[in-house]
């Protein structure tokens, strides 16, 4: 459900940045069609997949450098926007540029970046699959930060230098903005291409990890056997289609509330409680091991900084994003609605034990 509730947060950004070039065409319809258009490439061949991520991943990496780059020189050139906005590393500074909206408008600013780091947890589950982990998994998580920092925090300080963070609209894409500010209409344009290509990206990674876990539970047994069927091309096709179908029914959220920013607030939200749930299991799974396994523990080479302590610091971390959904009403909205969830998976953990204990006891039933 996550992974199904991320795409459907892709599919509506991606409606939204089609309504660049075409105010007027309902965003419904790009969301669909961007979902419809992953579900063809991916019922094709695995191989696919890793191609379409390849070229997404070029193509947003070499987008943010030249943001980067297009922000250095305007900087450097002290250049002065259409809106009469100088671009210096001065608005970084700017008394409210941290806060423009207060500390709750900070605290708010949580629930988004919740839901951006989704899906790093995932380098975990790399780990039966890679042929020398001790090597390779460290390396790869010791590369997070760097990113974070290239991806998100300098970029996100080029854009506040550039416009200043009065012009930043919560309703557009910033990085569109920028060049739209600094006079240049066709790369906004083609920025706005990029930014959509990313989501789509991030949609793709939805479909192919949702399918693949619906098939995973089912080839455990903890879901319907027919989930585990594979197609010709190797492909579990039955579990793509219907990771696909739920993604398209949420889109039917976009009928109840036509406004891309709130209902990609509401979807979000939804998704940053379940990523919360999991990193809860995660760090809960860490602390039972610790206490379980010290002797594993202690022949770890590559231990995590800080051990339980941080753990449940982090925990602490979790409980504290989870309240903060319940002040403002957008985000309470899915903070209410999710505990029927929670209790839908306890009613079918419990049904999925029982059948257990009668295949293995038919007596005992």
């Amino acid at each position: 459900l996550s992974w199904s509730v991320a795409g459907v947060g892709d599919a509506v950004v991606v409606g939204g940045f089609f309504q660049y070039w075409f105010p007027d065409v309902p965003a419904w319809m790009p969301a669909m069609g961007m979902l419809l258009t992953l579900f063809a490439l991916n019922v094709l061949t695995v191989r696919l997949f890793g191609e379409v991520e390849f070229w997404f991943a070029i193509i947003k990496i070499v987008a943010v450098v030249t943001l980067i780059s297009v922000s250095a020189v305007l900087i450097a050139s002290s250049f002065v926007s259409p809106t009469g906005v100088t671009a210096s590393l001065a608005h970084l500074l700017d008394k409210q540029a941290a806060f423009p909206n207060g500390l709750f408008g900070f605290f708010a600013g949580f629930q988004m970046a919740i839901f951006s780091f989704a899906g790093t947890e995932l380098i975990g589950t790399a780990a039966a699959e890679t042929r020398a982990p001790e090597k390779t998994l460290p390396k790869a998580i010791n590369s997070i930060p760097l990113r974070i920092i290239l991806f998100y925090v300098l970029a996100l300080a080029c854009i506040i230098a550039v416009t200043s963070w009065q012009q930043v609209s919560p309703s557009k894409s910033p990085f569109v903005e920028l060049f739209l500010v600094a006079g240049f209409p066709a790369a906004a344009g083609i920025v706005n291409f990029v930014v959509l290509t990313s989501a789509a990206s991030s949609a793709n990674s939805g479909v192919f990890s949702a399918s693949r876990m619906l098939f995973g539970l089912a080839d455990l047994g903890d879901a319907p056997g027919i989930f585990r069927r594979l197609s010709r091309s190797s492909v579990p096709f039955i579990s793509l289609a219907f990771t696909t179908l739920l993604m398209v029914l949420g889109l039917v959220l976009l009928f109840v509330v036509p406004e891309v920013m709130t209902a990609f607030t509401i979807v979000s939200t939804v998704s940053a409680i379940l990523v919360i749930f999991t990193w809860s299991t995660i760090l809960a799974s860490y602390i039972a091991y610790r206490k379980k396994r010290p002797d594993l523990h202690a022949s770890s080479v590559y231990k995590m900084p800080g051990g339980v302590p941080m753990a449940w610091f982090s925990l602490a971390f979790l409980a504290f994003v989870l309240c903060l959904l319940a002040l403002r009403p957008d985000t309470r909205l899915a903070l209410c609605v999710m505990p029927v969830w929670f209790a839908w998976l306890a009613i079918a953990f419990q049904f999925s034990r029982f059948k257990a204990v009668g295949v293995a006891n038919p007596g005992h039933r």
